[in-house]
């Protein structure tokens, strides 16, 4: 088991009245980490708790973050991938 560490943060009063200020403030860092690249989808899971990737990605999602990694030359690198397949394919 990994190695855990204790972090205090002093919260101003009006976000202490939230329903889970707690919960809030680590779904803002893991948001935070993942985004910037400082923690990966994994580490950004295992922070918040979640079993599987799916549940950190439904998490995002319900949230309205999603993951812009794949850029159109991604697709455009792709579909030649494919067509070259189909190509090969239709020829053998």
């Amino acid at each position: 088991m990994a190695e855990c560490v204790l972090i205090t943060i002093e919260l101003p009063s009006d976000l202490a009245q939230h329903a889970d200020p707690a919960r809030e403030t680590v779904e803002a860092v893991a948001i935070a980490g993942y985004r910037s690249g400082s923690l990966t989808a994994y580490q950004a899971r295992i922070l918040l708790g979640f079993q599987t990737r799916w549940e950190f990605e439904a998490f995002l999602k319900e949230r309205g973050i999603y993951d812009d990694s794949y850029t159109p030359a991604d697709l455009d690198r792709d579909f030649e991938k494919a067509m070259r397949v189909a190509r090969a394919k239709n020829a053998g």
